[in-house]
């Protein structure tokens, strides 16, 4: 199912309890903005045109916000369905922006460094008169990170003269970026599942966990239920998976995925499939890879008793129907993983104020943010009798059609 058909079943669930109007369903369905273009990019000789995008979809409540990824996948169905998603996710953590996303549709790992600084440049020279920090304030996704947004900074600088730093977040530290930016979507996640075990009353020492995507929030998120007496029993990436019933550290997975390439290199453990490890015995599951994990075909399959999504769109809506009829509780992307852009909207504060906050300040501020907008969320669930999803985005909707 294309995702941004997941987005609108979503949408359609929330909007019937709250009663909409079907006028303001339908403006709610259509993005603001939409941009294609083109990016030329030559290669060992060969020119080659790569696809670009920038979905602008809503700024009722504030400039547009959300990440460029750097994927093959990338089409424009995928990036609607995040800019919806992240209209939505802004809208629960109640901070002021809108939702956009964009993204080129490349395999960096076949790319050099100067290849993926054209790329970045290009994107910005594209997208120069559409954003600004009061239009749409771009940050990292998928395979981009600090170095990708700090050309893409220069960039912007030089065609529009902006100095302020504040078009981008994800920045590196030294060129304006925040504190705590590397950790914030892991650490929001974390605050959410300390409060989903306190509803459910799980002991963190008698619970397993398993971490579908082991990049900057899986391993982050794994250190901090590591630390916080969780076993982590499982971990995947993009080449494979491991589960160890005894338990994995955080740590030394990373070293190894580091030292050989892959999590499937860690000795003396059982080695999976990446979709195989969502099945296996845990109390916690996190996919934090991307979208359209858990579906109809193995929904029914997950033992675990809590999904906290860390990816965006993991679970699509029939397999979400399968999981709240055996009532596992799945909280998702649009909480779960919300810390990161709490933090971006953070940074672009600070770069608009020209101030710079340590990181127990940002984490300070973030907390509470991660913990209200669950505790509205929970009592919506309990109040209507609906998944948390469908909580969340009751929210979400309608203080985005209150700012409408």
């Amino acid at each position: 199912m294309p995702a941004f058909t997941n987005a609108m079943q979503q949408l359609d669930a929330a909007a019937q309890k709250l009663g909409l109007s079907e006028q303001e369903i339908e403006k709610l369905k259509k993005p603001n903005h939409v941009n294609e273009f083109e990016i030329p990019l030559e290669v060992s000789g060969e020119a080659k045109m790569l696809k670009g995008y920038r979905v602008q979809y809503n700024n009722a409540r504030g400039p547009y916000k959300g990440g460029i990824r750097f994927h093959p996948q990338v089409d424009l169905d995928e990036v609607k369905a995040l800019a919806f998603w992240m209209t939505i996710k802004t809208a629960v953590v109640d901070i002021p922006m809108g939702g956009g996303k964009g993204g080129v549709a490349v395999n960096p790992k076949e790319l050099l460094p100067e290849d993926l600084e054209n790329i970045s440049r290009a994107w910005v020279s594209k997208m120069a008169d559409y954003i600004g920090p009061q239009k749409d304030v771009p940050a990292p996704d998928v395979n981009t990170d600090s170095q990708i947004m700090d050309w893409m900074v220069d960039e912007y600088q030089k065609i529009s003269g902006d100095s302020t730093g504040a078009t981008f977040t994800g920045k590196s530290v030294e060129n304006g970026g925040s504190e705590g930016r590397g950790i914030a979507t892991a650490q929001g996640g974390f605050y959410v599942l300390q409060e989903v075990v306190r509803e459910l009353n799980i002991r963190p020492e008698e619970s397993s966990v398993i971490i579908q995507g082991y990049g900057n929030a899986g391993y982050n998120f794994a250190l901090l239920a590591h630390q916080a007496g969780y076993k982590i029993v499982g971990v995947s990436d993009s080449k494979g998976a491991i589960y160890s019933a005894d338990g994995l550290d955080p740590d030394t997975v990373m070293q190894v995925k580091q030292d050989k390439g892959s999590v499937t290199d860690y000795d003396g453990v059982e080695k999976l499939e990446g979709m195989e490890i969502l099945e296996k015995d845990c109390t916690i599951l996190v996919p934090a890879a991307l979208e359209n994990q858990i579906t109809a075909d193995n929904a029914d399959k997950i033992k675990a008793c809590v999904v906290l999504e860390l990816a965006n769109g993991p679970t699509t809506p029939e397999a979400d129907e399968i999981l709240w009829s055996k009532k596992t509780y799945v909280v998702p992307d649009v909480l779960s993983n919300a810390g990161g852009v709490t933090v971006s909207y953070f940074e672009w504060d600070q770069n608009l104020k020209n101030e710079r906050w340590s990181e127990e300040e940002v984490l300070s501020k973030l907390e509470p943010i991660m913990k209200g907008a669950f505790a509205y969320i929970w009592s919506a669930h309990k109040e209507h009798n609906v998944d948390l999803r469908t909580s969340a985005f009751m929210l979400g909707v309608q203080r985005i059609v209150d700012a409408m």
